[in-house]
């Protein structure tokens, strides 16, 4: 299996094939409305702006596992990521990252990058960063900030 092998549904309820961003490099990540960490919204949609004409696509997930953080509907997810942040680059409907009912993109992402001790899903913006070619290059702890990712995105680009 591979990256482009998979599917999830945009907050539309329209399904998407992963294959749709075949030649581009891809950061997806996991998120959340109601966490510390939300404000990273902010420096992912800069990173949007700034590489998305150069071949970046940035995929969001919310997630309401990690203290029950994002327990709105996909509708009022999407308001907020909007109104509040500006939000731009693709968000899907909310999904599991762990445990059984794991969405089967996020089970094989945490397969090809292991995080710190184990491949679970320690918290909301866990970060997997993936070349123009599918494969997973690497994983990001959530307190890493979407800018410090900046060098890894231009290298990909660059290739």
């Amino acid at each position: 299996m591979k990256f482009y092998d998979f599917s999830a549904k945009e907050m539309d309820g329209q399904e998407i094939k992963m294959e749709k961003y075949k030649g581009k490099v891809v950061l997806v990540v996991n998120t959340a409305s109601k966490c510390g960490l939300t404000p990273q919204f902010k420096d992912l949609e800069e990173l949007n702006k700034e590489y998305k004409e150069a071949g970046l696509e940035i995929l969001g997930f919310p997630c309401n596992q990690f203290a029950k953080q994002d327990s709105g509907s996909n509708k009022e997810i999407q308001k907020f990521c909007q109104l509040n942040y500006g939000v731009s680059f693709s968000m899907f409907e909310k999904i599991d990252v762990n445990g059984e009912k794991a969405h089967p993109l996020y089970k094989y992402l945490k397969s090809e990058a292991k995080g710190f001790l184990s491949k679970e899903i320690k918290w909301n913006f866990t970060k997997f960063l993936i070349d123009s070619d599918g494969n997973v290059v690497r994983r990001y702890a959530p307190t890493v900030s979407p800018l410090k990712i900046k060098v890894d995105i231009e290298k990909l680009l660059k290739n």
